[in-house]
């Protein structure tokens, strides 16, 4: 078994090398397939990034009273915290509230004016609640509301609700395009590397009859084509790696100041072994499977 295995990787790598430009045909179209599924993944990183940084923008902010003493709302706060759904609760008290506030207005000489002649803070506490995930903030505005706590004046869920329902809409719609996108993209690239692979079983079909007539097993006319379309699927991997260096050095800076911070080349430096699996794995698995599928249905053995 050890001696036919061997034998077949030699057999795969020599016709692998003899088969010049079918070969690099096949490593070229590989190459491109490889390419589409690496650009796929970038997608995948920066929609999640775009969409994680809009999430963390997304809260339900719970306005008290003024009346309402520091520790009460404390309190709520720790209560609120053991909600499972509540991934965060930020509280800000009426003193810092107030202190935004004249920040916000520096400019508005009008405003502080008649703020300064109430005499008083008109402001009260709040608590700035994120959410696990979007879809929960209406399970945890069901919970303040049935809480009844005398001490909260408003909560601001009603107004983010829309910003909210797309936003989670956005998340679910991306996540099922992107699944679709890779199964079509797949499902291509299979087609396509068996459509090169069909050309070296074509061009090997004499050397195919006379190892029918010599008596070959099954298995030793098919290992060849096998190996080979491994070796095909390496090599247009490794092309894949090198090609997206340079690709990712070049529009990493922009990126960065497009997507607020998301580097494409640091991405790609930090998660190499995560691309090189990715596309090794995928370059091995259309090959060998390509020509599986080749030799089994062209050569009819």
């Amino acid at each position: 078994m050890w001696m036919m295995l061997r034998r077949i990787f030699t057999a795969g790598a020599k016709s692998f090398i003899r088969s010049g430009s079918v070969s690099f045909a096949t490593v070229l179209i590989m190459t491109v397939t490889l390419l589409i599924i690496g650009f796929l993944v970038f997608l995948s990183a920066v929609l999640s990034t775009t969409l994680a940084g809009i999430r963390d923008k997304v809260d339900v902010n719970v306005y008290f009273v003024t009346e309402a003493s520091e520790s009460d709302v404390l309190n709520l706060k720790s209560e609120i915290e053991e909600v499972p759904e509540v991934a965060a609760v930020t509280y800000t008290s009426a003193e810092v509230a107030l202190q935004q506030f004249r920040e916000r207005h520096a400019e508005d000489e009008l405003t502080l004016r008649a703020l300064d002649e109430l005499g008083e803070n008109p402001l009260g506490a709040s608590l700035s609640i994120k959410a696990n995930d979007p879809s929960q903030y209406a399970g945890i505005v069901e919970y303040l509301e049935g809480s009844g706590s005398t001490i909260i004046d408003r909560v601001n869920y009603f107004q983010n609700k829309t910003v909210i329902e797309r936003l989670t809409s956005a998340i679910n719609a991306t996540a099922r395009a992107g699944s679709i996108i890779v199964f079509l993209f797949a499902l291509a690239s299979t087609i396509i590397a068996l459509a090169t692979i069909r050309l070296a079983i074509y061009s090997a079909r004499d050397e195919i009859a006379v190892m029918r007539l010599v008596g070959a097993s099954n298995m030793y006319i098919r290992g060849p084509f096998i190996v080979a379309g491994i070796l095909s699927g390496v090599f247009a991997a490794l092309v894949t790696l090198v090609l997206f260096y340079p690709a990712a050095w070049y529009v990493g800076k922009s990126t960065a100041v497009w997507l607020g911070g998301f580097n494409v080349f640091t991405y790609y430096t930090d998660n190499f072994p995560m691309f090189f699996l990715v596309l090794v794995g995928a370059g091995v698995f259309l090959g060998g499977f390509a020509s599986f599928l080749g030799v089994r249905r062209y050569l009819k053995i």
